[in-house]
């Protein structure tokens, strides 16, 4: 069902994830909608987190299929527990689709601490409208504005936004270089 509302590789691709791409840290794996064709483009391994243990199941078992040794499944709360990835460790973190939550910069901040000085923060989310079918309700659903806001907020810098028809948009930012 995914595969109607965008294509994976085309948007991974336009937000910046290439085969020069080192390791990546992957918020809310899901079904493997993202980890798969993303472990197929990067050079580094990708850490697919998620809390519910069937989407660890699925992502595992997608990747097996695919023949991927870069992805690590990990089968954690990282809200409350972080995401267990070493400060300044990856190169590109993946927001998509799970800044809704009740407390996003707890996310956004996580995602800061493991990405090295001048790694990408990857955000998707649906539409700020209610007539996007499915996602969460429309008032709990962040604008793009408050992507942008809670990101800089957070030490991000530089945002560039994506319209990624139908439903989605898409905004990539970067890591400040921290000042000692």
């Amino acid at each position: 069902m995914w595969e109607r509302f965008f294509d994976p590789v085309k948007i991974l691709t336009m937000l910046g994830i290439n085969s020069q791409t080192g390791d990546v840290a992957e918020f809310g794996c899901g079904y493997g909608t993202f980890t798969i064709p993303a472990a197929k483009i990067i050079k580094g391994k990708i850490y697919a987190m998620d809390i519910e243990p069937e989407m660890i199941r699925i992502t595992r078992e997608e990747a097996k299929k695919n023949g991927l040794s870069n992805v690590q499944t990990v089968l954690l709360d990282f809200i409350t527990e972080g995401s267990g990835l070493k400060d300044g460790s990856v190169d590109y973190a993946m927001l998509f689709n799970i800044l809704h939550l009740e407390k996003p910069m707890v996310l956004i901040n996580e995602a800061r601490r493991i990405l090295k000085a001048g790694g990408k923060l990857g955000i998707i989310h649906w539409n700020y409208d209610p007539a996007t079918p499915r996602g969460p309700s429309i008032n709990i659903r962040p604008k793009p504005e408050d992507c942008i806001k809670w990101a800089e907020e957070a030490g991000f810098r530089n945002p560039i936004r994506y319209d990624l028809k139908p439903y989605h948009y898409g905004i990539v930012l970067e890591k400040k270089e921290s000042a000692k």
